[in-house]
C-alpha cells in the first residue's frame, strides 16, 4: 500500500522519537541526543543512539525512524506500524484509491515543474539580464558560493518567458499554474514572478515547494512567496530547513529569524542552524517542526517594535505546550537591527556573544509585559501582576507552570523592591547615605553573640509574640511594606495579625502616601483599631524629629529577622524537597547553593531561630 509523503511526514512530526523508543529502551542523555542499549542485540555498553528523526546502531546498524522502530520492535507491518501510530497521533490514515494515487503522482510531477523553474532561474542570473541582481546580492554581502549553495537565481521581466524556456522540456502552461508560477490574468495566464531576486523554498527533505521573491526597484510587495499549492503551505513550511537540520543535528544552534536574507546572512556568517517562517508569525505548526530539531529554539526577531509585538505572540502561543524538554528563548536584538544588518555591521563575534547570552524566556517575558505596563499606579502594577500569573497558568506541565509563576514574581516584587529603594534613597539625609544601604539578601554583622542562659522558651507563645512584633513593626514602617510585601504574605500568622495583614495590603494598593497615620486610620475604619494599638505596644514609631531614614533601616532589619523566623515550615519543607529534586536532575553549584540555603532556614525555623544568613 502506497501512501502520501505529505501523511508520512505529517506522522513522523507528531510522533517525538525518544518517548517512542523510551516504552522499550532506558536512554540517557548524549549530549543534544539520547542512547540506551539496543533492543535488538544483546548488548552492555550503550551504542544505539536516539536523535530527533532517527536512530542509528552503532554496533549491529539497526537505523530508521518511528515507523521503522514499530516495526523492527513489534515485528509489525508497515501498515500494521502506521495505523498504530496514525492512532496514538489522532490522524486518519488515507484509503488506498486511484484518486489518492493521481494525487500523489501529481505531486511528484509538481515538484520536478518547480525543480525545472529553479535551475531556470539559476540560469537567468547568471545572464546579461541578471546583472541588476547580481549587484543587489553583492551589496547585501553574498558571495558566489553562497549564491549557489541557496539555488538563488533571477525571475527575468516576466512577459511568458518562463513559460517558453520550460515549453522546449514539454511542461504544459497548465502545470506552471498548478505549481504557483504563473496565475490567470485578464489576458490570460501570466508570470506569478518579475523582476525578483528568486529564493527556492524546500521541505525538509529537499523536495522543491515554491518559491519567494524580492523585488528589484518600486513596487510592493517587496518580498512575496508563491501562492498556496498541494505542495505548498506557508503555515507548516520553515526557509531554510532542508539546510539548518544536518547542521543543527551536529550542534549547531536552532535560530529563527524573520527572513530569506536573515537566513542566509547568518549561515554564510557560520550560523547554520537559522531558519524562518514564510511572511507568516510562527504556527502551531512550526512550533512542532522546531521542537523536533532543537529542545530550546531561539527567536532572533528584528529589534523593533513589531519584531517585540511578534516575540511576544510566539511565546504565547508556545507557553501551553512548554514542558522541561521543550522550551524556547527569544535573542533581542538593538532597535532598527535585524540579524542580517547587524552581523554585518558588528561580525560574528559579537553576533555569538549575543547568542550566548540570551536570557532565559521568564526573563524575556517579564521585559516584554512590563515594557508595556503602566508600573507608576497601583491598577497599572496590579494588571501586570495579574497577566504574569494568568500566562504561566496557561503551561499545561503543572510543576513548570509553578517554576514560570516563580520566576515571573521575582522579577515583578524585585523591580517593587527597587522602587522603593529608589524612592528611599531620593528623599534619605546625609546621614542616611553614609550609611551602606541594606538589601534583603545581603549579609551582615549581626550583634555579639550573649553567653548567657536561658530558661525554657514555650514556642506557641514565641511565635504569636514574634508575629506580633513583626505586625507592629510594619504598621509603625508601612514604607518598607512594598519591600516585604511577598515574604510578609507567606507567612502563617495568628488570626489577629492575619486579619491586619490582609488589611494592610489593600491599604497598601491604593494608597498614595505610605506613613503609618494614614495606615492606623485606615485599621480603625476596618474595625481593627484595637488590634493594631495591642501590636504597637512597645514599638517605637517614627514622629517628629525623629531621623525615619535611620529607624527605617533599623526597622528593616528587624523586620527580615522576624520573617526568617516565622517562616511557614511546611511551606519551606516543600521547597527543600522540590529543590534537592531540582538538584538531583541538574546538580550545578547554583542548584546546591540554593538547597543549601533552603536547608538551612528549615533547620532554624524548626527550631525557632530567626538568623538573616539563612
Amino acid at each position: 500500500m502506497s501512501l502520501p509523503p505529505q501523511f508520512l511526514d505529517e506522522l513522523r512530526s507528531r510522533t517525538p522519537l525518544a518517548p517512542l523508543v523510551a516504552r522499550r529502551v532506558r536512554l540517557e542523555r548524549a549530549g543534544r541526543d539520547q542512547k540506551g542499549c539496543c533492543p535488538f542485540h544483546n548488548e552492555k555498553s550503550p551504542s544505539f543512539y536516539v536523535y530527533d528523526d532517527h536512530y542509528h546502531c552503532f554496533g549491529c546498524g539497526a537505523h530508521g525512524d518511528a515507523i521503522s522502530f514499530v516495526m523492527q520492535s513489534e515485528g509489525a507491518s508497515f501498515i500494521e506500524a502506521v495505523e498504530r501510530l496514525a492512532a496514538e497521533a489522532g490522524l486518519e490514515v488515507p484509503k488506498p484509491s486511484p484518486a489518492a494515487a493521481e494525487a500523489q503522482k501529481r505531486e511528484a510531477e509538481l515538484a520536478d515543474v518547480l525543480e525545472a523553474a529553479a535551475a531556470e532561474y539559476r540560469r537567468r542570473l547568471a545572464l546579461p539580464e541578471g546583472e541588476a541582481a547580481r549587484a543587489y546580492l553583492a551589496a547585501r554581502g553574498l558571495d558566489a558560493p553562497t549564491i549557489a549553495r541557496f539555488g538563488l537565481g533571477w525571475s527575468g521581466e516576466g512577459r511568458g518567458a518562463l513559460r517558453a524556456a520550460l515549453a522546449r522540456q514539454g511542461i504544459a502552461e497548465s502545470r506552471l499554474i498548478e505549481a504557483g508560477l504563473m496565475k490567470e490574468g485578464e489576458r490570460g495566464a501570466v508570470d506569478y514572478f518579475y523582476n525578483r531576486v528568486m529564493f527556492p523554498i524546500r521541505d525538509r527533505n529537499g523536495r522543491m515547494l515554491s518559491f519567494g521573491g524580492r523585488l528589484l526597484g518600486d513596487g510592493q510587495p517587496k518580498y512575496l512567496n508563491g501562492p498556496e499549492t498541494a505542495l505548498f503551505s506557508k503555515r507548516r513550511t520553515l526557509y531554510g530547513l532542508d539546510m539548518a537540520r544536518p547542521a543543527i543535528r551536529a550542534g549547531a544552534a536552532l535560530i529563527v529569524v524573520e527572513g530569506y536574507m536573515d537566513v542566509i546572512a547568518l549561515s554564510a556568517a557560520g550560523f547554520a542552524g537559522a531558519l524562518a517562517p514564510l511572511g507568516t508569525a510562527l504556527t502551531e505548526q512550526h512550533l512542532e517542526e522546531l521542537w523536533r530539531l532543537s529542545p530550546r529554539p531561539i527567536l532572533c526577531l528584528d529589534g523593533d517594535a513589531a519584531g517585540r509585538r511578534a516575540a511576544l505572540r510566539a511565546i504565547e502561543l508556545a507557553l501551553k505546550q512548554l514542558t522541561p524538554e521543550r522550551g524556547l528563548a527569544v535573542l533581542a536584538l538593538p532597535p532598527g537591527d535585524d540579524p542580517d544588518s547587524f552581523v554585518r555591521r558588528e561580525g560574528e563575534a559579537a553576533f555569538a556573544a549575543r547568542l550566548a547570552a540570551t536570557p532565559s524566556l521568564a526573563d524575556t517575558l517579564y521585559d516584554l509585559l512590563a515594557e508595556a505596563a503602566d508600573v507608576s499606579t497601583p491598577e497599572g502594577r496590579a494588571a501586570l501582576r495579574a497577566r504574569l500569573e494568568a500566562l504561566a497558568r496557561q503551561i499545561d506541565d503543572r510543576a513548570l507552570a509553578g517554576e514560570y509563576r516563580a520566576a515571573l514574581l521575582d522579577r515583578f516584587f524585585a523591580a517593587r523592591r527597587d522602587r522603593a529603594f529608589a524612592t528611599q534613597r531620593d528623599g534619605a539625609s546625609a546621614a542616611r547615605r553614609d550609611r551602606a544601604p541594606f538589601r534583603p539578601g545581603m549579609t551582615r554583622p549581626g550583634p555579639p553573640p550573649l553567653n548567657l542562659p536561658r530558661p525554657p522558651i514555650d514556642p506557641a507563645i514565641a511565635h504569636r509574640r514574634r508575629a506580633r512584633l513583626l505586625t507592629g513593626l510594619l504598621i509603625a514602617h508601612p514604607h518598607l511594606l512594598p519591600l516585604l510585601e511577598e515574604a510578609f504574605g507567606l507567612l502563617a500568622l495568628p488570626q489577629e495579625c492575619a486579619r491586619l495583614r490582609a488589611a494592610m495590603g489593600a491599604w497598601l494598593a491604593s494608597a498614595e502616601t505610605l506613613d503609618s497615620e494614614h495606615l492606623l486610620n485606615h485599621l480603625t475604619q476596618s474595625g481593627l483599631g484595637d488590634e493594631a494599638a495591642q501590636v504597637l505596644a512597645g514599638i517605637p514609631r517614627p514622629g517628629t524629629g525623629t531621623d525615619t531614614s535611620t529607624t527605617g533601616a533599623d526597622a528593616l532589619q528587624s523586620l527580615w529577622y522576624g520573617i526568617y523566623g516565622l517562616m511557614n515550615l511546611d511551606w519551606l519543607r516543600q521547597q527543600c524537597e522540590e529543590q534537592r529534586l531540582r538538584f538531583e536532575q541538574d546538580p550545578t553549584p547554583e542548584n546546591n547553593t540554593r538547597l543549601r540555603a533552603f536547608v538551612e532556614a528549615r533547620y532554624r525555623a524548626e527550631r525557632g531561630e530567626a538568623d538573616l544568613d539563612a
